[in-house]
């Protein structure tokens, strides 16, 4: 209780709220993973299952470490941001967005189906276009009252299935062992190694969620986090295989292909009649459209991160009266609408995309994780993941990406159409003022006999130019290191669009500036011809209050804030301070 009301106070999400938002999504995986594993393991989908809970386990801690350390939305793209180069993580974002809008269009196509069997007129084309509308008008009012709608879900949803399990066990324990024993006799499809595998492989869809805490991680108060990964473990670790275990106990192996799209309606059918199977349906509607809601919110934290950083055009960040930003809101729902329509609703190859794009986030945020470890190793952090459970939990999650592309080849084709022009799009958006530069350089080749036609246009490209390198960024330096100041330089001119760099010391007072700091930074404004280097002492301490007030004195976003690597006896972390990036 005063986890919630210190949360409501702050106007954070407190630790069932969020959990609600990703659980949704996680837990909406057991109406249909159990069908899959058992489809490709037979018998020993339950063990497959447990396999991947483990996997889970071990991303539980590369999580909490990264997330720890840094503290701010963007999930594996903060990760990859503030370890290695923009372009890199914006790489990881695309995966991200293309998960989430996989996510988002699978879930309301198969909650409308579902729907579609109490309303057999209902046209799903429409419905699922509604049921998108309707998030995102719900994302739009807010975060907390999203927040709400999900927690009536969530809850709606574990009751459901703790009564499908129940009542399966009743039926199991009245009517015999028969069904799950003759399906335990039955071989395992392609032996025990190979069922196993790719068993394994289609079971780690039964985890797509565990990332979007990550995603609005500054929306949740204090502590949350951790709880979330904890949460959404033990739902896991419980519901997938016991699910498939009751599958194995009820239904036949020969007849659980033919019911896979609903299979557990049918066990709920099995074990207790058709007014069993009716609650699953409507459960499922209601928790596949709570998988909408996590992919509305999921995708807004990434793309406001992005667009501070200015790897999206800042259109997006308008916000409305509520301080949400709607535009990112309104255009991933007209993004996904788009792709329904394009696709015609073929849930296959939408699934190519998802599950492509989700496994490379897990990859990805490992990687994240041993950049963590070895470029930030003085960085504080809740949590320290071992070496061991890094790498086991990559090697496994690779092994699930590589079992699905050998299972469905014809997805990596799919997934490749829709990421390659995701990543064109922001190679244009990191690179334009080289795209600019080479306009403006083949205008005057090829229409030099049209000056004064062209002068004006021309003239408005080189705004342009002077209008994006304008942007001031600033170094915080503790020091006088030659070697950090000149990196930072490197990474400045590598990743940032700017020709003006602040180069900001903060002392209590001038005698501890370090003395070889200004030789070196003219040295530097000498060494880097095309970005004017400006040396500024402030008096004063360090700390989020100091960042912010320069930030408006100055008029340059905190994204655009950088600091080394602070060590063990840091104050602060980095989500107090802002969103301030680390690139030392």
């Amino acid at each position: 209780m005063k986890e919630r009301a210190a949360a409501r106070k702050h106007g954070k999400l407190g630790q069932w709220e969020a959990t609600a938002i990703c659980g949704n999504d996680i837990t909406s995986s057991c109406l249909y993973v159990s069908a899959l594993s058992i489809l490709y393991a037979g018998k020993l989908a339950p063990v497959a299952l447990l396999l991947v809970v483990g996997v889970l386990y071990l991303f539980r801690s590369i999580y909490a470490e990264v997330v720890g350390a840094l503290p701010l939305n963007g999930g594996a793209y903060n990760a990859l941001l503030n370890t290695t180069s923009k372009f890199r993580a914006s790489l990881a974002a695309c995966l991200t967005i293309l998960s989430y809008m996989a996510t988002a269009v699978i879930s309301a196509s198969e909650a409308t189906r579902y729907v579609q069997t109490l309303i057999p007129q209902l046209p799903i084309t429409g419905a699922t276009i509604g049921l998108l509308a309707v998030f995102m008008v719900l994302t739009i009012l807010g975060i907390t009252e999203s927040a709400r709608v999900a927690i009536a879900i969530f809850v709606t949803h574990l009751l459901t299935l703790a009564l499908l399990i129940g009542l399966g066990a009743v039926y199991i324990a009245t009517n015999g062992l028969g069904t799950l024993t003759a399906n335990m006799a039955t071989p395992a499809p392609g032996g025990f190694f190979l069922a196993l595998f790719f068993g394994f492989s289609a079971a780690m869809l039964g985890i797509s969620g565990f990332e979007s805490s990550a995603n609005f991680v500054e929306e949740q108060a204090e502590g949350v986090f951790p709880k979330t990964l904890r949460n959404m473990w033990i739902a896991v670790a419980i519901l997938n295989p016991a699910i498939a275990l009751l599958a194995l106990s009820l239904i036949p192996l020969e007849n659980i292909g033919e019911h896979s799209e609903a299979l557990l309606a049918h066990m709920g059918s099995e074990s207790a009649g058709t007014w069993m199977a009716t609650a699953i349906s409507i459960d499922a509607g209601l928790v596949l459209s709570g998988a909408v809601l996590t992919s509305f919110i999921g995708v807004n934290g990434l793309a406001r991160r992005m667009t501070l950083d200015r790897c999206l055009p800042r259109f997006f960040l308008k916000a409305n009266r509520r301080g949400t930003t709607h535009r990112i809101i309104i255009a991933f729902f007209l993004l996904t609408v788009s792709v329904l329509l394009i696709t015609k609703g073929d849930l296959k190859a939408l699934a190519g995309v998802y599950t492509i794009s989700f496994l490379g986030v897990m990859i990805l945020f490992g990687i994240g994780n041993i950049l963590l470890k070895v470029k930030r190793a003085k960085l504080p952090r809740p949590v320290n993941a071992s070496w061991a459970s890094v790498l086991l939990g990559i090697t496994a999650v690779t092994a699930g990406l590589v079992g699905n592309a050998v299972l469905n080849p014809p997805y990596l084709a799919v997934f490749l159409e829709y990421f390659v022009p995701s990543v064109l799009f922001l190679s244009v958006m990191l690179g334009r003022i080289v795209i600019l530069k080479a306009g403006l350089f083949l205008m005057r080749a090829t229409v030099a006999s049209l000056v004064r036609p062209m002068s004006a246009f021309s003239r408005w490209i080189r705004e342009k130019i002077d209008e994006i390198n304008s942007q001031q960024v600033v170094f915080f330096t503790r020091g006088d290191n030659p070697e950090n100041l000149n990196n930072a330089m490197l990474y400045i001119r590598r990743n940032e669009h700017t020709n003006r760099a602040k180069i900001v010391t903060v002392v209590k007072s001038r005698d501890e500036v370090p003395p070889e700091l200004d030789a070196h930074l003219k040295f530097l404004d000498e060494a880097y011809p095309d970005i004017d280097v400006e040396f500024v002492i402030v008096e004063g301490k360090f700390g989020p209050k100091l960042i912010l007030k320069l930030s408006k004195q100055w008029n340059i976003p905190v994204n655009l804030m950088f600091i080394g690597s602070p060590g063990d006896r840091f104050p602060y972390d980095l989500a107090e301070l802002g969103g301030v990036r680390l690139i030392i």
